[in-house]
């Protein structure tokens, strides 16, 4: 019975990131801005592979990292052939092996965040969500990372309120970074900015939900960002926030 739910789980979130042409269409041009063809990316919380198809179909090489291990096998074979490495672990401060949280019904917001899970409670937009398996996963670093496979052009970070862990374990800066945020853990993000700030970036630019289209006509600054994630709306729930 689990396997088959986690099946049925899985088979949503493709029909939900896969399903639509005109999302693919949207993302490839967004991603255009910071991905050349023959590009190295990571992307981290890789889940069902939407965004490696995105970078694959802009000629990029792909470490897609997916803790998870239907998502992950299933990127291998779909994806796998056309050249994306998928390493089966998450990402974090330091390696080792962690307790991830899985929402059965909803994996693609599994996490490794205790915090994560208990600011989801009760908050608008979370309702109905339920963390109700645990299981161990490895745990990498980006750096790591960079050593086994190289440096990337890009890296994408989408972990559900870990991104402040992963970074952690980022000591060089690539060209360009994205890590998501989300309304009910603004500190997490802010974290991020600091931490990207940190790294050597200055220029940052944001994206709301699966829009595909960033806020910003022209890139801002640190202080600039900081300040439009505190005032967003609560109801804007999640977005993705890119550093250059």
């Amino acid at each position: 019975m689990g396997l088959i739910s986690d099946l049925q789980a899985v088979r949503r979130s493709w029909r939900i990131y896969h399903g639509d042409p005109r999302h693919n269409r949207a993302l490839d041009a967004l991603y255009a801005r910071f991905v050349s063809k023959g590009d190295l990316v990571f992307d981290v919380g890789a889940h069902v592979g939407h965004r490696t198809a995105s970078f694959l179909r802009l000629g990029a090489r792909v470490v897609a990292v997916e803790p998870q291990p239907l998502p992950a096998t299933l990127i291998r074979a779909v994806w796998g052939w056309r050249g994306a490495h998928v390493v089966r672990a998450a990402c974090g401060a330091s390696v080792g092996v962690a307790s991830m949280r899985v929402n059965v019904e909803n994996p693609i917001v599994s996490t490794l965040s205790t915090d994560f899970v208990a600011a989801s409670k009760d908050a608008p937009g979370w309702e109905g969500q339920s963390w109700d398996r645990t299981m161990e996963v490895a745990v990498t670093t980006i750096d790591a990372l960079i050593a086994e496979h190289g440096a990337p052009s890009f890296i994408k970070i989408d972990v559900e309120g870990f991104e402040r862990d992963a970074l952690a374990g980022l000591n060089q800066r690539s060209p360009a970074l994205s890590f998501e945020f989300t309304t009910i853990q603004r500190n997490v993000g802010l974290d991020c900015i600091d931490r990207c700030v940190a790294l050597g970036y200055s220029r940052f630019n944001v994206v709301i939900g699966e829009t595909h289209q960033l806020e910003f006509a022209q890139e801002v600054d640190a202080a600039t960002i900081k300040t439009w994630l505190a005032a967003l709306p609560e109801e804007a729930n999640s977005g993705d926030i890119y550093a250059t």
